[in-house]
């Protein structure tokens, strides 16, 4: 199997780890010094367990949330999936109470891979805007 369709499948895997809160294939897949930047921590966060940690918070406020990948690309060492987010706003979220309110909405990410086949970056692009639209809290 070559680099790219490793990291393919990778993604794949990915995707159930996501949706499943699997911390051994969070393990598996992200690298431990994988540094991750998100609005919902003041600082980075490392590894799989770091990256879990913002699933954990959104299943804190979305406890239905749920990746669904709708396309994906890859050359050499990076991965780009299209990813359509949707889930019901049913706890707290960044101080919003519970609205009950129904979201879906589509945000590309970009994976970067080390040379062992892990994940060792994750750029996300402005998706979460839309979950923020939704929720009324933006317009």
């Amino acid at each position: 199997m070559n680099k790219i369709e490793r990291n393919k499948l990778a993604m794949k895997k990915f995707m159930t780890c996501i949706n499943t809160n699997d911390k051994i294939l969070a393990e598996e897949l992200i690298a431990a010094e994988a540094e991750f930047t998100t609005p919902v921590s003041e600082k980075p966060l490392y590894g799989g367990a770091g990256y879990l940690s913002v699933v954990d918070l959104m299943r804190k406020s979305f406890s239905d949330i749920r990746w669904e990948m709708v396309d994906m690309a890859a050359e050499d060492d990076k991965v780009a999936v299209s990813w359509i987010c949707s889930g019901t706003h049913d706890g707290e979220f960044m101080g919003l109470a519970p609205t009950g309110k129904k979201f879906s909405f589509s945000v590309m990410n970009f994976y970067y891979f080390n040379a062992d086949g892990k994940i060792i970056n994750d750029v996300a692009a402005q998706g979460l805007f839309g979950l923020m639209t939704a929720l009324g809290l933006i317009k």
